[in-house]
C-alpha cells in the first residue's frame, strides 16, 4: 500500500492511501456475502438471493458506499501502523466521499485523502542554565501558638457578664430594628422612583439576635455602636452601607437601628493542659499535641517552598517552549480538567448540572482553554527532558502508585495498560522537573515578594438577608485540624 505524507500546521498529518486493486476486490466481496446473508428480499431466502437481484434491489451506490467505508477505515490504521505515524484522535477525510463512491470500481485501486492529528513535536530553546526566583517560606512557630489558642476558643463556655459594658470579643444577644434615615428614604424615592410599599425593605428587624462583637461578623458601625453598651440598655445607631452593596435599596445609604442588648457574654477558656490535648486530639499530653502540629507546620512550609519552585521552574521553561498543539488533545485536556472541578463541587454539594447546560458549555470550555494549552505544553517538555536526559522510572515506585490509584479506584472499570501508561507518564514528569531542580538556579526571594497583592474583602455582611445571613459565615478550623493541602506546581495527569 502507498502512503504519501504532507505536514500541516497545528500538529497535523495529511495522508494520500493508494489501496491496491486486490485489496479492493477482496473488499468488495466480503461486503456483497454480507449483504446476501442479511438482505431480506420478498421470494427469496437469506443467504440465497442471486448476485444480480441483490444488486438490483440494494442498488450498487449503497453497496458501493459500503465498501468504501470499510476500505477507508481499515486502510488508514494499516498505513499509519505501516508508517509508524504517531497518531491520535479520529481521522478526518478530506476527500469527497460521493465522488469516491460514484467513481469505485471493484478491482480497481482505490486512492484517498485524510488528515489525522499527531502527537506534538516539542522544540526546547534551553532547559539548561536558567535563572529563575521563588518565593521562600519558612516554618513559623507562631502558627503552633495560634492554632492552640483556636482550639481553646473552639471549646470555650459562654458566661454570663455583669458590671461592664459589652467589648470586642463578647458575645451578645440583642433586638434591633432598622429604618432608613430621612436624607436615605427620599434619595431612594427619587432615584428609583418607588411608591411607598416598594420602599419596604424587608430584614431590617431581628429579635434575639446572637452576634459575637468581632472584625468581619458584621457591619463595623453595627459592631462598633454595640460596645460600651450596658445590660437593658437601647441604643440608635447609624450604620453607613457602602456602595456597591448587594441589596441595591440600601447602597450608599444610611440606616438608623434601634439596638437593645438583652445579653452579654463572654468567653471562659480551658486550661491548656493535658486534658485540653485530649479533648481536642488524639494526643495524651499538650507536649505531643505541640510536637505534632510542630511538624505538621514545618511540613507544610517544606510543601510549599517545593511547589514554589517548581512552579518557577514551570514558568521560566514554559517561555523556552515552542510547538503546536493538535486541537484533539486540547480537547481532551479541557474535558479532563472540567471532570476533576466537576467532582470537587460535586464533593461539595453543587449540582454540577445545573451550572453546565447547552448555553454555558461553550463559554465553560473557553474558559479552561488556555489552561488546558499550557498544561499540555508542559507535558510535552518535561517527557521531552525525560527522553533526552534517558530518565528511568523505579519500578518499585511505579507498582506502588498503581496500586494505590487501584485502591482509589475500587470496583470502577478500568484499562490496565491505559493506568500503567498514565502513571509512568507522571513519573517521568516528576523525574523531569526534579533534573531541572538540580540543573538550573533557584533563587530564593522573601515569601510575598513575587505575590500579587491580595484585594481587600470590601464586601460586607447583609443584616437584611434572612436569619443570621448578616453574620458571614465563620473559618474556624476543626479543633483536631487538618493538613494542608499544597498543590504542586507538577502538571499531572487528573484520572
Amino acid at each position: 500500500m502507498k502512503v504519501t505524507q504532507e505536514k500541516l500546521p497545528a500538529s497535523r498529518l495529511e495522508l494520500e492511501v493508494e489501496v491496491p486493486p486486490e485489496t479492493s476486490q477482496q473488499a468488495y466481496e466480503r461486503v456483497l456475502q454480507k449483504f446476501m446473508r442479511t438482505a431480506e428480499i420478498p421470494g427469496f431466502r437469506k443467504g440465497k438471493i442471486p448476485r444480480s437481484i441483490l444488486l438490483q434491489r440494494v442498488g450498487t451506490q449503497r453497496i458501493n458506499a459500503a465498501v468504501l467505508e470499510e476500505v477507508i477505515e481499515a486502510s488508514l490504521r494499516e498505513a499509519i501502523k505501516q508508517e509508524a505515524i504517531p497518531a491520535i484522535g479520529e481521522f478526518d477525510l478530506r476527500s469527497d466521499f460521493q465522488t469516491l463512491v460514484n467513481g469505485f470500481t471493484p478491482g480497481e485501486p482505490i486512492t484517498f485523502r485524510a488528515v489525522v492529528d499527531v502527537v506534538p513535536e516539542v522544540k526546547i530553546k534551553q532547559y539548561t542554565g536558567l535563572s529563575v526566583q521563588a518565593e521562600e517560606v519558612k516554618y513559623d512557630p507562631q502558627r503552633v501558638e495560634e492554632t492552640l489558642e483556636n482550639y481553646r476558643s473552639q471549646l470555650a463556655t459562654l458566661v454570663p457578664v455583669e458590671g461592664r459594658p459589652a467589648q470586642m470579643g463578647d458575645t451578645v444577644v440583642i433586638d434591633y430594628e432598622g429604618r432608613l434615615t430621612d436624607e436615605s428614604l427620599a434619595q431612594l424615592r427619587e432615584e428609583a422612583k418607588l411608591d411607598e410599599g416598594e420602599l419596604e425593605i424587608p430584614g431590617l428587624s431581628q429579635t434575639d439576635f446572637q452576634l459575637e462583637l468581632k472584625e468581619g461578623r458584621f457591619l463595623e458601625d453595627f459592631l462598633k455602636g454595640i460596645v460600651g453598651m450596658n445590660l437593658g440598655e437601647q441604643k440608635a445607631v447609624t450604620v453607613a452601607f457602602p456602595e456597591g452593596y448587594v441589596n441595591e435599596k440600601l447602597a450608599g445609604r444610611s440606616v438608623i437601628f434601634n439596638i437593645t442588648l438583652k445579653e452579654l457574654k463572654e468567653k471562659e477558656l480551658p486550661d491548656l493542659d493535658d486534658e485540653f490535648a485530649q479533648d481536642v486530639s488524639d494526643f495524651e499530653t499538650l507536649a505531643e499535641l505541640r510536637a505534632s502540629l510542630e511538624k505538621r507546620f514545618q511540613e507544610e512550609a517544606e510543601q510549599a517552598r517545593k511547589a514554589n519552585a517548581e512552579d518557577a521552574l514551570l514558568n521560566g521553561l514554559l517561555e523556552q517552549i515552542e510547538t503546536e498543539l493538535p486541537e484533539t488533545l486540547i480537547r481532551q485536556e479541557i474535558q479532563t480538567l472540567f471532570a476533576t472541578q466537576a467532582l470537587r463541587l460535586s464533593e461539595q454539594g453543587i449540582d454540577i448540572k445545573r451550572l453546565v447546560t447547552r448555553e454555558t458549555a461553550p463559554a465553560i470550555q473557553r474558559e479552561f482553554r488556555p489552561q488546558a494549552i499550557e498544561r499540555l505544553k508542559l507535558f510535552t517538555a518535561l517527557e521531552e527532558i525525560a527522553k533526552r536526559e534517558q530518565l528511568q522510572i523505579d519500578p518499585e515506585k511505579l507498582q506502588e502508585q498503581i496500586a494505590n490509584l487501584k485502591k482509589q479506584l475500587g470496583n470502577q472499570p478500568y484499562d490496565p495498560d491505559r493506568l500503567k501508561e498514565i502513571v509512568e507518564k507522571d513519573l517521568l514528569r516528576e523525574q523531569a522537573l526534579a533534573w531541572l531542580a538540580e540543573h538550573n538556579t533557584i533563587e530564593w526571594v522573601p515569601e510575598g515578594t513575587l505575590s500579587k497583592d491580595a484585594e481587600e474583602d470590601t464586601s460586607e455582611a447583609d443584616p437584611t438577608a434572612e436569619g443570621n445571613a448578616c453574620e458571614p459565615e465563620a473559618a474556624d478550623t476543626d479543633a483536631r485540624g487538618t493538613d494542608t493541602e499544597v498543590t504542586t506546581a507538577t502538571p499531572s495527569t487528573d484520572s
